[in-house]
């Protein structure tokens, strides 16, 4: 029941949790005269220290921690820029901040945006942390608990407040807020339920707003909890994880953790409690964390964001009106939606794609009366011009999009013809298609075809079918200029329609599927875990008028 910054927010101390802490010299291969000598040479402004602030430089802007694997410290109060600078002499490159949260227990005299963009420029990584309400059944002395009833509205409020606080000290967008949930008893179920709630809706809530989540907690309890509830479908598990063990150990791998959670680079780890160290004639009372971190997502828009906010979105017609309608995506579900598109009906498929390769995705549409296929490329004000790309459609079915299969930089796409089965490639090449090619035959027995991406992360794109005869699903792993052999990766699809690839829909690094169940017409999300999905999440109700799913 490790607790972060105990001696000076009157958490708890466990002494047994002590034992096995080495020194920072054992971390970090510093000897204690080598430690000394560092120290002296910070505090008195030599060329050495100022050659490590210049090798820091190159900062560290943009989403906080950002991408670093090290050694970092956190202190109840922001350090003061003079001891910020002291402390470049150190081997830490990452800091803990206690940014908001109505536990918080120190006064922040010295965490303004200010401070915040000067230790980025120097080449801090930040660890944003927010001490809010705790566990009903908490084992600390904080004042402000989750009640249990209102424990997802608590959630949902105080990710928007601790938004606004970043915000206020200039914390970019895609940042890790860390929520620090104390120590709590592990036999009260009641009161672990409130902290998942309140944790889901903390997540989920931090998502619509532009940001990543972060939860810190002891090993027995909360670690535990959300290491239990990882694939819980309908839970929004945190996107990082910042564990407490006090062994000295600096290091993210943990037995009590599996290796495939939180991975790659999503933990942070507080391997030794309260202590004081000097480092450029300054003295700090800290804890000491390792990181391994990255930045988990390239930068907006990504493959499947329609809106460019950095998370896959869903694209859908209305068929009573024809109006083309995106729903926004936070990784967990669909916010409200909005119109992006009228007079859809005339076209029989249609599909998106970052077909021109500029970053934003695109929609591919089939005239039902013509078999013309047109290309409406989206811009940063709607749409571009339309332009004909295709004529002769018509003879095709289940056109999916196929990402880059050919892997020549273009985006492809994977018809079915259907008068002789063949399944042909379709080579992009921005403005059009390259000859078109076979690349499987039989093909008339399959429908459902969706373009996933690189659904096994071997670097191919892939493809993901049904078999219309017994409703098992099948994934073609690409392989450039075909495919490998087929590997079943589920049974009893045929009770669904208009399965669709949307990217990494819950960032966990696995693309995914979200399909209409057609005897309730409820909308699921499939999540990919490269050789099959993990149990499905309910995301939408009422959708018997919405199709094709984009």
């Amino acid at each position: 029941m490790n607790s972060r910054n105990r001696a000076r927010t009157g958490r708890r101390l466990i002494p047994a949790l002590l034992a096995g802490v080495v020194s920072l010299a054992a971390v970090t291969g510093l000897t204690p005269a080598a430690e000394a000598t560092t120290t002296a040479a910070g505090a008195g402004g030599t060329a050495a220290d100022a050659s490590m602030t210049a090798a820091a430089a190159a900062g560290t802007a943009g989403p906080q921690p950002g991408t670093y694997t090290g050694v970092g410290f956190d202190a109840c109060t922001a350090p003061s820029s003079a001891a910020m600078r002291a402390w470049l002499a150190s081997p830490y490159r990452a800091v803990g901040i206690y940014f908001g949260g109505a536990n918080r227990a120190c006064a922040q005299p010295n965490l303004t945006a200010a401070w915040v963009t000067e230790q980025q420029a120097a080449g801090w990584h930040l660890m944003p942390i927010y001490l809010g309400s705790q566990a009903p059944c908490s084992l600390s002395s904080k004042r402000y608990l989750i009640d249990p009833p209102n424990a997802a509205a608590q959630g949902r409020a105080q990710a928007e407040d601790a938004v606004a606080q970043a915000k206020a000290i200039g914390l970019a967008r895609q940042s890790v807020l860390i929520f620090d949930m104390e120590a709590y008893r592990t036999g009260d179920a009641g009161c672990r339920t409130a902290v998942l709630s309140f944790m889901s809706a903390w997540t989920a809530r931090l998502h619509d707003l532009g940001y990543l989540s972060g939860f810190y907690s002891s090993m027995a309890s909360g670690v535990a909890d959300q290491v239990a509830a990882y694939d819980q479908p309908g839970y929004a598990r945190p996107d990082f994880l910042d564990f407490a063990r006090w062994d000295g150990v600096a290091t993210v791998d943990d037995p009590a953790i599996p290796g495939t959670y939180w991975a790659p680079k999503r933990r942070m780890k507080q391997y030794r409690g309260d202590h004081t160290e000097t480092w450029g004639g300054v003295t700090i009372n800290i804890d000491s964390n390792y990181l391994d971190v990255a930045v988990p997502q390239p930068a907006p828009p990504m493959p499947g964001d329609f809106t460019g906010d950095g998370w896959p979105d869903l694209v859908a017609r209305q068929t009573s009106n024809g109006s083309l309608y995106v729903y926004p995506g936070n990784g967990t579900s669909l916010t409200g939606r909005s119109v992006v598109g009228t007079g859809w009906n005339g076209m029989d498929a249609i599909i998106r794609t970052d077909f021109t390769g500029d970053g934003r995705e695109d929609v591919i549409g089939r005239v039902k009366s013509t078999g013309e296929a047109w290309l409406y490329p989206r811009t940063g004000s709607g749409w571009g011009s339309r332009s004909r790309i295709g004529t002769g459609w018509n003879i095709l079915r289940e056109i999916t999009p196929a990402g880059d299969f050919n892997r020549d930089g273009n985006r492809d796409l994977l018809a079915v013809q259907t008068s002789n089965g063949y399944l042909y490639l379709y080579p992009g090449r921005g403005t059009g298609f390259g000859t078109r090619a076979i690349v499987g035959s039989g093909w008339n027995g399959m429908d459902e075809l969706a373009g996933v991406g690189d659904f096994n992360r071997d670097g191919y794109p892939d493809l993901i079918a049904r078999q219309k005869s017994n409703g098992n699903l099948y994934l073609y792993p690409g392989r450039g200029t075909g495919f490998s052999p087929r590997i079943q990766v589920g049974s009893g699809w045929n009770g669904l329609r208009d399965l669709v690839g949307v990217g990494d829909f819950n960032d966990d690094g696995y693309p995914d599927l979200i399909a209409v169940e057609k005897s309730t017409n409820y909308l699921y999300l499939y999540r990919g875990k490269g050789t099959g999905f993990v149990g499905r999440v309910r995301i939408g109700t009422g959708w018997s008028g919405m199709q094709p799913l984009l």
